[in-house]
């Protein structure tokens, strides 16, 4: 049993799980840390018929109020970012983090949140900067940012208070863009502690947070759960629309690899239609199958293997040139980057 029984309290919300204790209870406690859902595990488990022993049940919570901990802190980082963005006219839409785990979890600090992500229009880019960096959050260095601005999809911000990801493209990745122009045109205004933001439409969300996990190779199961808790709280959900704008990304094989691996191992209601209509070929279906085992995505596998993580990718993208051509860079940029401390560090 052991971490295996993550995924029954996972496939099993908003019900208890069924079936008996773990038998490898700190194995179990391991992956719920592990994958960012401590706190949510101890959670489901105040539901359950699961009691596990004191030393295991302690550190399940030592482990969700470290959990806590961290989450209360990129809160009052993004609660800081917003009102200094509002007098700028910056309503950011707030992408993953905070923003969503208080729309979707019980409680928003079940889920781990390790920064702020907020995307704006590219116009409001030199603005919002100027606000993060009154601060006290360091830039990037401008060689650094000027290659952001052409390859990521994003420029960091960092200091003692956390660190902010200001996007200016939606995502970027296996050497394709998704531009954020016409997600920005669909997002819709909110609250969030009388503060205003704004959140991608649902459909967008969707198939945002499915490109994002694919794009990690879907090596934390809580954006895998995401996805059915975005499911459960939009029961109207328009499908055709979710493969409309997949279909509309230079990654619709990103969308089915979350998608199916989301239905699969925690229960996501995802259409078969929805799944036949973002099918990638039969080839790439059977290499997603080998790589995102129940197993080998609760052992993080390809996190921890370079070689694995680089040949998933070029496997599994949608296109192969681009990926290729991205491959290739990273890697130059990586020798260079090695040389160069190298030589820093050479008496």
């Amino acid at each position: 049993m052991g971490a295996r029984a993550l995924l029954d309290v996972l496939r099993a919300w908003p019900e208890a799980p069924g079936g008996s204790v773990p038998g490898d209870a700190e194995a179990f406690v391991h992956a719920a840390a592990r994958h960012g859902l401590a706190g949510f595990v101890q959670h489901a488990l105040g539901r359950s018929g699961w009691a596990l022993d004191e030393p295991v049940r302690t550190r399940l919570r030592r482990e969700a109020l470290a959990q806590a901990a961290r989450g209360m802190r990129v809160k009052a980082l993004l609660l800081r970012s917003l009102d200094a963005l509002a007098p700028v006219g910056v309503v950011p839409v707030l992408l993953k983090g905070h923003g969503l785990a208080v729309r979707l979890y019980p409680e928003p600090l079940q889920r781990a949140t390790t920064d702020v992500d907020l995307l704006v229009a590219d116009e409001e880019v030199a603005p919002a900067s100027r606000v993060l960096e009154g601060l006290g959050l360091r830039p990037l260095s401008e060689a650094a940012a000027a290659h952001a601005r052409e390859h990521e999809h994003h420029l960091t911000f960092s200091g003692a208070a956390g660190m902010v990801e200001l996007h200016f493209r939606a995502l970027v990745g296996y050497g394709q863009a998704l531009e954020g122009r016409a997600l920005l045109a669909r997002a819709e205004e909110a609250v969030l502690e009388g503060r205003r933001v704004r959140y991608l439409s649902a459909e967008d969300e969707l198939v945002y947070l499915a490109l994002h996990a694919s794009n990690h190779l879907l090596q934390r199961l809580s954006w895998l759960f995401d996805l059915k808790l975005l499911m459960l709280a939009h029961p109207g959900l328009d499908w055709g629309r979710v493969v409309e704008v997949a279909r509309g990304t230079a990654f619709p094989h990103l969308a089915w690899y979350a998608l199916e691996a989301a239905w699969r191992l925690v229960g996501a209601p995802v259409p078969e239609v929805t799944l036949a209509a973002l099918a990638p070929p039969s080839w790439q279906r059977m290499m997603a199958a080998r790589f995102f085992t129940a197993e080998r995505l609760l052992d993080t596998e390809l996190m921890n293997h370079k070689p694995a993580w680089v040949a998933a990718k070029l496997l599994l993208a949608p296109r192969l040139l681009p990926m290729a051509r991205y491959t290739a860079r990273r890697l130059r940029e990586d020798g260079l980057a090695a040389l160069r401390a190298h030589f820093v560090s050479s008496p």
